[in-house]
């Protein structure tokens, strides 16, 4: 069957460059387009609940809210562990999957599971999924600074949490932009128990007041004159002077308002923890958190050219600063790899020249590494891996026997053509004939080179077998190293013979001449 395929490729010898050429395109668009990373992700298809209690103890919060979610969660198709932590009015229940299970139907499975279990949960308690992203998702994070004392902490904050967040969040990729730092800006009413026992109010009445006061409805419409006048009931609470005026209750005709029973103030929320920038003082910042799958090094570009351009929208005197970019050690890692692919590249060729002796059938053999090496490329671009470390290491790895078969098969060709030369030293091989020989000598090697290939190809099959953060792991240097040999095993037996006619040419050095061989 080999045989075969040699054959039909020289005898198609214009549609295999066609081809060749097509793949060539396709691979740069490959090789372009796919994620670029680091280190491959080890983390567990996981999905997290977040569920805020406000003011309550950890113990309380494990009773009432962890323990009903954990247990309610054990039953998710596919989970294989569940793990509850309560703090200090927070409540997180992480929910690991089964290697393989999509994470969306992950997500989808456990907010169905999560609707169910909401009615024996608390009714102040509320619980919200965590981003589709995972535990290697935080990819840049920056601070808002004021070196001018201009804006305070809260101005800050606000800036981050209505401005900036919203921003960011906007761009492709990204899962979750996570405010920290800074202080939250409240309107804080500190009731006077006092007075608020002398006018026989509760502290619900007061609560119950103020959410009435802060309101807004409409009235449908009037018309008047032939014209539609909307009818509006403006509300919303505004200053503190509209706080002091809400009234609780009337003696005697005489309103009992917010102001006579409390203190109304502007205070910040209260915090458990401060963003610090180099000991200068507290900051205000964001973390940007990558959505699962996507390209760390495409988003971060993106995230950093959006900032660039919300700097100027920013009050005087606010700047952001960059404290973490994964995109630096990324860059450095892949930069590092790609120089050693390109000496490794540049050794393989040198030494094919070498014992070949001949430019023109060297490059025969070199111009398989890029097409295979972008083969792979494809592959991995379709399947999802990214470009990192271990992928790469893959290609590296496979780079020196990809041009194995190919030299075997041009020095076969040398002494194929050699061994005519000898017995036609007054004819010229040219035409069909030059393309029989050339064929005789593909088909004489190719059908063992090709299986010998194939054996290396599966000498990685064992990692496959491999689970958990182990497979995450090896699994991308596996891959990769697979689908360049097996690229390299199919170009040795469509390309390999077609070049061969084209390119071995002129005078073909005697082996014995060779002062390596």
């Amino acid at each position: 069957m080999i045989a075969r395929l040699i054959r039909w490729s020289v005898a198609n010898r214009l549609l295999v460059l066609l081809a060749t050429v097509m793949l060539t395109a396709w691979g740069v668009w490959g090789v372009r387009s796919t994620p670029v990373d680091a280190l491959p992700d080890l983390s567990d298809v996981q999905v997290i609940i977040r569920t805020s209690y406000p003011g309550q103890a950890p113990q309380i919060v494990e009773n009432q809210v962890t323990y009903p979610l954990s247990t309610t969660m054990l039953s998710v198709p596919g989970a294989k562990t569940v793990r509850g932590f309560s703090f200090f009015g927070d409540s997180f229940v992480y929910i690991l999957f089964e290697d393989g299970t999509d994470l969306y139907w992950a997500r989808s499975r456990v907010l169905e599971y999560m609707n169910q279990v909401q009615g024996r949960l608390p009714a102040t308690a509320k619980s919200s999924l965590g981003p589709d992203a995972t535990g290697v998702g935080w990819i840049f994070q920056y601070a808002l600074v004021d070196r001018t004392g201009k804006n305070d902490l809260a101005q800050l904050r606000a800036l981050q949490d209505w401005f900036l967040k919203f921003e960011l969040k906007s761009l492709p990729n990204v899962a979750e932009v996570a405010s920290v730092g800074g202080m939250v800006k409240q309107y804080q009413v500190v009731l006077d128990p006092i007075k608020l026992a002398s006018q026989g109010l509760t502290q619900g009445q007061v609560r119950e007041a103020i959410m009435n006061a802060n309101q807004e409805t409409g009235g449908s419409v009037l018309e008047l004159s032939g014209a539609e006048y909307m009818v509006r009931a403006s509300g919303y609470l505004k200053t503190l002077d509209d706080f002091r005026a809400i009234p609780l209750v009337s003696r005697a005709g005489v309103p009992v308002r917010l102001g006579d029973v409390a203190t109304v103030q502007i205070g910040p929320e209260m915090r458990r923890g401060i963003a610090e920038l180099d000991g200068e003082g507290e900051v205000a910042g964001g973390v940007v958190v990558l959505r699962s799958g996507k390209n760390a090094q495409e988003t971060i570009q993106a995230v950093k050219a959006k900032l660039s351009e919300l700097q100027s929208s920013l009050p005087q005197g606010v700047e952001i600063v960059t404290t973490y970019d994964r995109s630096a050690l990324i860059e450095r890692a892949i930069q590092n790899l790609t120089t050693k692919l390109v000496e490794e590249f540049i050794v393989v060729a040198v030494v094919c020249v070498l014992f070949l002796w001949h430019l023109r059938s060297a490059l025969v053999a070199i111009i398989s590494l890029p097409l295979g090496i972008m083969a792979a490329f494809l592959v991995m671009r379709y399947q999802g891996i990214n470009a990192n470390i271990m992928s790469l290491g893959g290609i590296a790895i496979a780079v020196g026997a990809m041009v194995d078969a190919a030299v075997v098969m041009i020095e076969n060709a040398h002494k194929k053509l050699e061994a005519w030369q000898h017995k036609h030293p007054d004819r010229q091989l040219v035409g069909e004939e030059r393309w029989k020989v050339i064929t005789e000598a593909a088909e004489e090697v190719g059908p063992a080179l090709f299986f010998s290939l194939l054996i290396i190809t599966l000498s990685f099959v064992p990692v496959f077998t491999l689970e958990a953060q182990e497979g995450r792991l090896f699994g991308p240097l596996a891959f990769t190293k697979t689908y360049a040999m097996a690229a390299a095993a199919a170009l040795s037996v469509t390309l390999i013979p077609v070049l061969m006619g084209y390119w071995i040419r002129g005078r073909i050095p005697d082996e014995q001449k060779n002062p390596i061989t």
